[in-house]
């Protein structure tokens, strides 16, 4: 255990946050940049005293569950995450969970993306970002609460306005068992995590047809290439899908365009202008 190198990171990492990026107050009186050490301490559940010693080099080896506090109180990437665990002498085992952060870089990229539908997934098929275009075709994911925002959770669970399935995809069955098994490879990476074990369990008791994929254990899943999507206002809407991987945070930018020339991308920018209006919508 490095106590010097980790003071001096754990102290580094504190100074560059502020109030605000945690939820909490300034107040009139802070003199320090970033948050307060007693304010770290809180954050990561251990006492104000224990943290301090941290600080000035003189604490103990923190245990692993200490460890997993302060990445969290001090919003550490994954690599930072490691490198702290090297500097408490204590190797970093599976990452926690799966991440929600999405680079600024990527979120960039969606809305410089005017003609292509584009989404970013977790790797629990949590929807975490999306361009404008996307929520024309799929749905307004801004005006939808965290949990209903899961793809996997909406194709086996719903709701299904209109009686369309995930946003009437044609391949919905397709889709379905690829999640399934991406979902299992998913839980395999993070063993210990409660939100993907909760997710599945939820899976298992709502939806005989994932149990009965999840059953069969299988974990290699076939790209989709391309699919059609039944939207209410423009109809049919077939598009290929085109998946980067973002592999160290676990997301994937899932991104769907329409062929030239056909009605499909005319049906795009329809979509394009009309935005999450619904223009069937009664008066």
């Amino acid at each position: 255990m490095d106590r010097r190198q980790l003071a001096d990171f754990l102290r580094s990492r504190r100074e560059r946050i502020t109030p605000a990026d945690v939820g909490l107050p300034a107040g009139p009186r802070r003199r320090t940049p970033g948050l307060r050490r007693e304010e770290v301490a809180q954050l990561a559940f251990i006492s104000t005293e224990y943290y301090t010693r941290l600080e000035q080099a003189r604490g103990p080896r923190p245990s692993r569950e200490v460890l997993g506090g302060l990445t969290r109180a001090l919003r550490l990437s994954d690599v930072e995450r490691d490198h702290l665990h090297h500097l408490a002498g204590a190797p970093p085992g599976p990452p926690p969970g799966p991440s929600r952060e999405v680079r600024p870089s990527i979120l960039a990229l969606l809305h410089r993306l005017p003609q292509a539908a584009a989404i970013v997934l977790s790797a629990t098929y949590e929807v975490l970002a999306w361009n404008d275009l996307a929520a024309a075709l799929m749905e307004d994911f801004s005006a939808l609460p965290r949990r209903e925002r899961n793809l996997v959770r909406r194709a086996f669970l719903g709701p299904r306005p209109d009686g369309r399935r995930l946003y009437g995809v044609s391949d919905v069955d397709d889709f379905a068992a690829s999640a399934v098994r991406n979902l299992r490879a998913t839980a395999g990476r993070y063993p210990d995590d409660p939100e993907v074990g909760g997710l599945i369990r939820e899976l298992l008791d709502g939806s005989e047809e994932f149990a009965r994929l999840w059953a069969a254990h299988d974990v290699c899943a076939a790209p989709m290439l391309c699919t059609t999507f039944r939207h209410p206002v423009v109809g049919p809407v077939s598009v290929n899908c085109d998946v980067l991987d973002i592999s160290d945070r676990d997301q994937q930018v899932v991104i769907y365009t329409a062929d030239p020339g056909t009605p499909s991308e005319n049906a795009l920018r329809l979509l394009s202008v009309v935005g999450t209006q619904r223009m069937d919508a009664p008066l």
